[in-house]
């Protein structure tokens, strides 16, 4: 039974270029979690102050909210694969410059707000495409849902690993360290890309027309989509309102718990914990039924563990909470995502994750800024309570939209020819396939 279960928790993995990706992707993105981490201690350290530290926390992320929808219409006409190549290369040199100017001493703060601008950029082009390309990996489509999760468990686990790491190294030997092995990291991934064999993509037959209007087209599908718009509003108020509290951790380690880079590195590797412990638990599943009611479960105990955290005096009583925020937050987005990648039409997909990136990642400046303002005027306790406040908010709002989802969905996977009817939740079996490039 144990190599059973094993085997439905990796099913993915029989897939050579996810096997690949999933390897590339280990390494580089503990390289990722690592220059995040010594990037906001840098800049506390620089300046001691939280605005400052939304500030840096805006610039890389805005990017995503202006440029993303335009990733997506690229993704859908492009090849994902060659596009993927370019970004990675892309973000390489921004980490490997950014380690030469802290290594040389002649770092400064605007050039971190620079520095963080740029990367946001090539990440407002990366993640639209990265998701879309999680679908040509798997040579068996009903293993898309456990790819994702999969996907999901190697961001948590380098989350879990990197920030430990980072604050080690910024104690021991300082943060350029932690930049020059985010760039050799990116070496993994390009060295697994280039050793991918993908088969062509069938394109649409239809012509071409110019970006604006294949950006409405998608607009129009995503938003006149009752479960579609549903999911991606909860999602962009999550984002505005609850995931910015990390960029409140540097504060908390230091004036609150009065630890120093290493307390940052652990707190933020508490949620690392809790976020993978959600994805494993996310891959493990046999079935996507039941992740409606999931998601509203996992918002409440994401606005529990913010909460907890924002009124802790304790370190232990900090983890524990992290550890509960990071399995809701996570568990959230990853069942999110899940939905999304199964109902929507494969001529569509690109620009449907540009639209989640923007509501996952590109309202996060946003937060940011508001995080880094709020807490300069009001604290950082009363700003996190507030946003968990409006977590639990927007988490109700979803649970009571969750009949009329119901109403929407259940036909159309009839008409599209699924044998089981949705049951509970919005959704129906993994094990159907229910390939979105089908429908018509």
């Amino acid at each position: 039974m144990a190599i059973s279960g094993i085997k439905t928790l990796l099913r993915a993995l029989r897939s050579r270029n996810f096997r690949l990706f999933m390897a590339g992707q280990s390494v580089s993105l503990i390289g990722t979690w690592m220059q995040s981490v010594a990037m906001s201690w840098l800049v506390y350290r620089l300046t001691g102050s939280a605005f400052l530290l939304g500030v840096v926390g805006f610039t890389s992320q805005i990017p995503t909210f202006l440029l993303s929808p335009v990733a997506g219409v690229l993704a859908d006409r492009w090849n994902r694969h060659h596009l993927l190549i370019a970004t990675q290369a892309l973000a390489m040199l921004q980490a490997a410059v950014l380690a030469a100017a802290v290594l040389t001493g002649v770092i400064q703060v605007w050039h971190i707000i620079v520095l963080s601008l740029l990367l946001g950029v090539v990440n407002a082009f990366d993640i639209p495409v990265r998701q879309s390309f999680i679908v040509e990996l798997v040579s068996e489509r009903e293993d898309l849902s456990n790819a994702i999760a999969l996907n999901s468990s190697i961001v948590q686990a380098a989350r879990l690993i990197g920030p430990a790491i980072a604050g080690l190294l910024v104690v021991s030997v300082g943060e350029g360290i932690c930049f020059v092995l985010n760039s050799v990291s990116y070496l993994a991934v390009l060295l697994a890309l280039v050793a991918m064999k993908l088969s062509p993509r069938s394109h649409s037959e239809k012509p071409r027309r110019n970006v604006l209007h294949e950006l409405r087209e998608g607009f129009n599908y995503a938003y006149g989509f009752g479960p579609i718009r549903s999911i991606l509003l909860m999602v962009a108020l999550v984002s505005l309102t609850g995931i910015p509290y990390s960029v409140l951790i540097p504060v908390f380690a230091k004036e609150i718990l009065h630890g120093g880079a290493h307390t940052f590195g652990f707190l933020m590797t508490a949620g690392g914990c809790g976020a993978l412990a959600a994805t494993i638990y996310l891959a493990s599943r046999k079935s996507v039924l039941g992740l409606g009611k999931l998601i509203v479960l996992a918002g409440f105990l994401f606005a529990i563990g913010i909460a907890s955290f924002a009124v802790s005096t304790n370190i232990n009583v900090s983890f524990a909470s992290l550890v509960v925020a990071g399995f809701g937050g996570i568990t959230m987005i990853a069942s999110s995502n899940t939905i999304l990648q199964t109902i929507l039409d494969e001529h569509m997909r690109g620009r449907v994750m540009s639209f989640f990136a923007v509501a996952f990642l590109g309202m996060a400046p946003f937060g940011s800024f508001g995080v880094g303002t709020m807490s300069g005027i009001i604290g950082p306790r009363e700003t996190l309570l507030v946003g968990a406040v409006c977590c639990l908010g927007s988490t109700l709002l979803f649970a009571r939209q969750l009949p009329k989802i119901r109403e929407v969905v259940r036909p159309i996977y009839v008409r599209m020819g699924i044998i089981k009817e949705v049951a509970e939740g919005m959704e129906t079996a993994a094990e159907q396939p229910m390939m979105a490039d089908n429908r018509k």
